[in-house]
This record gives structure tokens, sequence and C-alpha cells, in this order.
């Protein structure tokens, strides 16, 4: 049983750990993108480290305008750290042999330090400094990160289905 666990940890950290190529055939939103691997199978990848704004939030497009650019039909390699709730592979993406897609992305102003799941201090420099030059989404003083907005829009979506109910229950009202 011992040497089953070594061998399955063992396994289990090289899925983790591996450097893979691919080929970006798809860009989902600005930090979800799909990688055609060399068996020719497809894996959706969302960027390890930071979070975009949501495609109908201000600056959503121009996220995923921002990374298209940048890995679109394009040879990366990156390195999964873990599967996500919705089992997309979370994934450090570099492309142009040495570029960290979250950090350009990060540095651009397209995007947040995802700072509940990252300890990369550098990114959080960056921000400050995209913030500083109003660069991208930082032109905007009132800019909403995406986990603010997704609670926001579940919060009145919570709203519309309770004021549905009540009216239901009290057509006067």
């Amino acid at each position: 049983m011992k040497k089953m666990m070594c061998v399955l940890l063992f396994f289990a950290s090289m899925w983790v750990f591996s450097q893979i190529k691919a080929k970006i055939i798809g860009i989902k939103d600005g930090d979800t993108v799909v990688a055609l691997l060399a068996d020719k199978t497809q894996e959706t990848l969302r960027l390890a480290e930071v979070d975009c704004p949501e495609k109908n939030q201000p600056f959503g497009n121009n996220a995923k305008q921002f990374t298209s650019s940048k890995v679109f039909g394009k040879d990366v390699i990156f390195y999964r750290i873990k599967k996500d709730r919705y089992r997309r592979t979370i994934a450090k993406i570099f492309y142009d042999d040495d570029k960290y897609l979250s950090a350009e992305i990060i540095k651009s102003g397209y995007g947040w330090w995802y700072f509940k799941a990252s300890k990369n201090l550098q990114l959080k420099e960056y921000e400050i400094l995209a913030k500083k030059k109003k660069r991208g989404l930082w032109a905007d003083k009132n800019a909403i990160s995406p986990w603010d907005f997704r609670k926001i829009k579940k919060e009145k979506s919570k709203a519309a289905r309770l004021k549905l109910k009540t009216s239901e229950l009290n057509p006067e009202v």
C-alpha cells in the first residue's frame, strides 16, 4: 500500500510540474484559453495568479483581445498547477520564449493580481505600477474587481428572485 501511494504521488507530481508544449487555439476570455496538445487533445487553461474582468464587465473584451494578441495561434509552454471547480486546468503559461502571460496582462492593466491564490509579490508590484500609470482598466477610477462584480451580480439575481417570489405570494404588492 505504501509503495502504491509513493507511485501515485510521483505521477501526480509529474502531472502538476511537467512542462507542456501546446498551441493556443481559442480564447474564451481574458484569463481562459484553449490549448491544443501534442496528442491533438484540447485542454481549457485558466491562467494562474490573475483575474481579468468578466465578459460583460467594462474592459472584459479588452482583456480578451489583449490575451488573444499575445498567444492566439502561438506555441506556448505551460505548467499545470491544479484543476478548478469548473474542471479547468489552472496553469502558468509562457510565450515568446520567456514571457509569463499572467504578468503581461497585469502589467498592461487588463487584469488584477489574484492575491487570494498567489504569493507572487512581483505581480502585486506590476499591478501597483499599472494603476499608477492608469493602464488598461485602471483608466477607470471606479474599476470593480471581477470577484466583487460577480458578488454584486449574484446578490442582484438573488434579490430579483426574492422579489418575484414575494409578488407571486402577494399579487397586490
